[in-house]
């Protein structure tokens, strides 16, 4: 029976924020104590997030430590800020020193930096504090920004008896146990210790003769992204991170990698749709603005552009004034065919799995866009032929506008995406404002080019 109450699965209700509210308001600590005892701590952050900040401070003052600091890193971003800037230094340190170590100094890298220092300042344990330190000099995209002190490791040289005893230690300070790592007298990571050969080994038995050689890990320095890549290719819910020198510096586990992806998808969600800086909803107005004006902008010389291309061809639309109606049709058709294929190329860049030479891929996104070209192109003849009325000439300019542009489009949308990579630039802005304003512009260009060819204005 407790097992299924365990699996019932949380549900934040207007009714559960309404008592907590009120609790509050009567100072029913005992009462309050008694309703968020069930729950888990990321489940009480979701109802703290619900509350103004003066009810939130009430919760966090209420609550223990161990319970709280766990609940400061489930908090929504900004929420979190302001409770932190209504803690003072010592309250913030006795939060801190509940956690691990990566929590601990993402939460104080979060702070201005006169009052990191007072917060570290104000922490007791002297090796936890030593280790934090070490973490916030490390870049926070890197494996050393993401690792955690915490660790299980043993010496080759120990005799299985001795391990045992040492693990037991050691584990006190390691929330999970992923992996137990083997280091010789310089500390330099050499293999990993299978549990169940450490169970079944004999007390007396060495290290070095059970332990295993092979054993995955990433730099101090490698980029985050390539520590997710690592993770994702060999199913590891944790990695060892080492230094130069192949010295175990910290482990990275999975809860850290899920958020550098989550990170990682929202970025480039916006800049798949045109806004140049991470913001969100409740951003300021000026935030907001100077993350989505660079490429309405764009957006906007673009749209010039293929009036432009219009206005010097409008002898062309007195004379032909049908052509002026599939006009939209075109620069729909580029914008939605580029955006396809750079959505799958950036995809496939982002995934580590295109594999191959440029033109070879290329060549595929021709092929694959004159098959496209020729399907949207056989409708349309008979809609344009037979509904619009359109001319034969008239009928054949726009289809063959149609398949050069949507072979265009889509060599053009796998092409700038790897290009943009090998230059270092993050390809997801090739499947935002970009790709669609240049095609619409070359869409236009091609359209109009194709018609004077055929009918010869």
């Amino acid at each position: 029976m407790a097992e299924d109450i365990e699996n019932i699965q949380f549900e934040l209700t207007d009714d559960l924020v309404k008592q907590v509210e009120n609790l509050i308001k009567i100072n029913d600590d005992d009462g309050l104590n008694q309703l968020l005892a069930d729950f888990h701590y990321a489940d009480i952050a979701e109802i703290l997030d619900e509350l103004n900040l003066d009810e939130a401070m009430y919760v966090i003052k209420l609550l223990d430590s161990e319970t709280t600091s766990d609940i400061l890193m489930e908090l929504n971003e900004d929420n979190r800020e302001k409770v932190l800037r209504n803690l003072s230094a010592k309250e913030i340190a006795e939060e801190i020193q509940e956690l691990d170590t990566d929590d601990a100094a993402d939460i104080i890298a979060e702070l201005p930096e006169e009052r990191q220092l007072e917060v570290i300042s104000n922490i007791q344990d002297e090796e936890h504090k030593a280790e934090i330190k070490e973490l916030l000099a490390y870049h926070e995209d890197t494996a050393g920004g993401l690792m955690a002190k915490e660790l299980v490791k043993v010496y080759e040289t120990w005799t299985v008896g001795g391990c045992l005893r040492r693990i037991r230690v050691q584990a006190k300070d390691v929330t999970r146990v992923h992996s137990i790592y083997v280091v010789n007298k310089q500390n330099k990571l050499i293999g990993r210790l299978s549990l169940k050969d450490l169970i079944v080994a004999k007390s007396d038995q060495k290290i070095s003769d059970i332990y295993i050689t092979s054993v995955d890990s990433v730099n101090v320095h490698d980029d985050a992204i390539d520590v997710v890549r690592v993770m994702q290719k060999y199913d590891l819910e944790a990695i060892p991170v080492i230094d130069d020198n192949q010295k175990l510096l910290g482990r990275i586990t999975i809860d850290d990698i899920v958020d550098v992806m989550k990170e990682e998808a929202e970025k480039d969600y916006q800049l798949a749709a045109g806004i140049t800086s991470d913001v969100e909803a409740d951003d300021s107005i000026f935030e907001l603005t100077k993350a989505r004006l660079p490429w309405l902008l764009i957006g906007m010389f673009g749209g010039i552009g293929a009036a432009s291309i219009i206005n010097g061809f409008s002898d062309a639309m007195v004379k032909y004034p049908e052509l002026m109606l599939f006009i939209p049709l075109i620069q729909a058709t580029a914008g939605n065919v580029g955006v396809q294929s750079s959505a799958i190329v950036v995809q496939g860049l982002a995934n580590d799995t295109i594999d191959g030479k440029i033109l070879q891929r290329l060549f595929k996104e021709f092929l694959l866009g004159l098959v496209n070209g020729l399907a949207i192109a056989f409708i349309v003849l008979l809609i344009s032929h037979f509904i619009f009325k359109t001319t034969y000439y008239e009928s054949l300019t726009i289809c063959l506008a149609l398949i050069a542009v949507i072979i265009m489009a889509a060599t053009i949308g796998t092409f700038i995406p790897i290009f943009l990579d090998k230059r270092g630039i993050d390809p997801a802005v090739a499947t935002g404002p970009f790709i669609t304003t240049s095609n619409d512009v070359f869409g236009i260009l091609t359209y109009f080019l194709i018609a004077k060819l055929i009918l010869g204005f």
